[in-house]
């Protein structure tokens, strides 16, 4: 099916979800269309993927470009069949964590009790402050269900984008993932063009983006991308285009060597730089907790 080993699987479950971040695909490309509405079901996964691929597997997580994962149809039913085929593969989320109920969660707690499963929660702040970027994510809401996770078992990981309006909560937000039992903390900033009222934290330097080597991410995890509508990509940079989607590695790999033909997605997010890409550059904290 792929002409390269593949070990890693990026599934984005679903194009929904009830945030209105300002620097979200959902928000900016005007290719998507958020009336129409998919969700990638087990069916489609196994139409596409075989028994043999996914036992090949060493890790899938569900997060995307468009959607939340919490609030795909089948997200359950899509953990249990990958964990059903594969019983050692990792499993992980990235999420707003402001949808569904604290039953939803504690399910999902369950089926996450491999020693690296995970589930990111997107945090940007406190409870003054993280509906600022996560529009329409309820504070309320979000604690709840992370507090069900965690006592549940899951295993829960804190990701905070760093803005000026949060910057002066960084030390807090990691006391208070510390205090919740959460397993790792991180702050970065974000690498997408800043508009709609946001405005970088002090003294951070924006990456340039400098001729160099095109030090391909996905190819160095050997992962792929399948998006709600079942398209595959190389990854979820490249399948982030409605009009453009990428579906060839080779398609984009003929010109890394050369930054004026290379795509710019390829040179804005994995051109190397003194041995770290711009996308590895982000982070800017990484704590474990417990």
């Amino acid at each position: 099916m792929f002409n390269r080993d593949i070990k890693v699987l990026h599934i984005e479950p679903t194009d929904v979800c009830q945030a209105a971040c300002a620097l979200c695909a959902r928000e900016i490309d005007p290719a998507f269309d958020k009336t129409i509405k998919h969700h990638l079901s087990v069916d489609q996964i196994k139409e596409k993927f075989s028994e043999d691929f996914i036992r090949g597997l060493d890790k899938m997580f569900m997060c995307g470009n468009y959607g939340d994962p919490a609030a795909g149809k089948y997200t359950l039913e899509i953990f249990e069949y990958f964990r059903s085929i594969n019983p050692d593969i990792t499993l992980g989320m990235n999420t707003n964590g402001g949808l569904q109920s604290m039953t939803w969660w504690i399910k999902l707690a369950r089926l996450l009790r491999k020693p690296n499963d995970f589930v990111v929660f997107s945090i940007d702040g406190l409870e003054d402050t993280n509906h600022i970027y996560r529009k329409n994510v309820s504070w309320e809401v979000l604690e709840a269900n992370v507090a069900s996770f965690i006592a549940a078992g899951g295993p829960a990981h804190w990701d905070m984008l760093v803005y000026k309006h949060n910057e002066h909560q960084v030390d807090a937000c990691e006391a208070l993932a510390k205090r919740m039992k959460f397993k790792w903390f991180r702050a970065k900033v974000s690498k997408r063009e800043y508009i709609n009222g946001l405005e970088e934290p002090a003294n951070w330097q924006r990456p340039t983006y400098t001729p160099g080597k095109i030090d391909c991410h996905a190819l160095a995890e050997a992962s792929i991308y399948i998006d709600a509508q079942g398209n595959i990509s190389p990854c979820c940079w490249l399948g982030a285009r409605q009009q453009d989607f990428i579906t060839d590695i080779n398609q984009v790999a003929i010109h890394w060597d050369n930054p004026e033909l290379a795509d710019p997605v390829c040179v804005i997010t994995c051109t190397a730089k003194a041995n770290i890409t711009v996308f590895e550059s982000q982070w800017q904290r990484e704590v474990e907790l417990c």
